[in-house]
């Protein structure tokens, strides 16, 4: 005999063997008419109270800890990242801010006669701005010293080179 047909009967045989050794399982006849007894004088075991009722006091307890200590947290982040919060918000006032008026602007322009209105109003004012800070030299050395004056009260009082 060959070496794989030796092993192809040995694996056969254990097959044969392993089949003789299972037993097949056991069942309860469902056609039976055999009933069990319960005696009433016996005791029967109780089984412990509900456990969904422990699991929803839990889940309460944890959530009303942590809304109780979500103050904390809230203040805990707030003091943390109060820079860059406060710096989003204004980002955010500003963008909201500059919308509203130009929402505003594009309503004003749809009213007939309003727009060319505030073309001339706007032309008049440029026209006295020019007649009364650059057309002489005197009015123009007036206006770079308010222009001087309010880069101060702006920034405050540091040295700025003079140009």
């Amino acid at each position: 005999m060959t070496g794989k047909h030796s092993s192809k009967l040995s694996f056969e045989n254990n097959i044969k063997i392993m089949e003789s050794q299972v037993q097949p399982p056991e069942y309860a006849n469902p056609t039976s008419s055999e009933t069990i007894g319960v005696s009433d004088s016996a005791p029967l075991a109780t089984l412990p109270p509900s456990t969904q009722d422990e699991q929803w006091r839990r889940v309460g307890s944890q959530i009303s800890e942590f809304l109780a200590l979500l103050p904390e947290y809230i203040g805990r982040f707030f003091n943390e990242y109060k820079q860059p919060i406060i710096t989003i918000g204004l980002i955010l006032a500003a963008i909201i801010t500059v919308k509203v008026v130009l929402a505003v602007l594009d309503a004003l322009n749809d009213i007939p006669l309003l727009a060319p209105t505030f073309e001339l109003v706007g032309i008049g004012y440029s026209v006295w701005f020019v007649n009364r800070y650059l057309l002489q030299a005197s009015k123009r050395q007036e206006l770079s010293q308010e222009l001087q004056s309010l880069k101060k009260q702006v920034i405050g009082s540091q040295q700025l080179p003079e140009s």
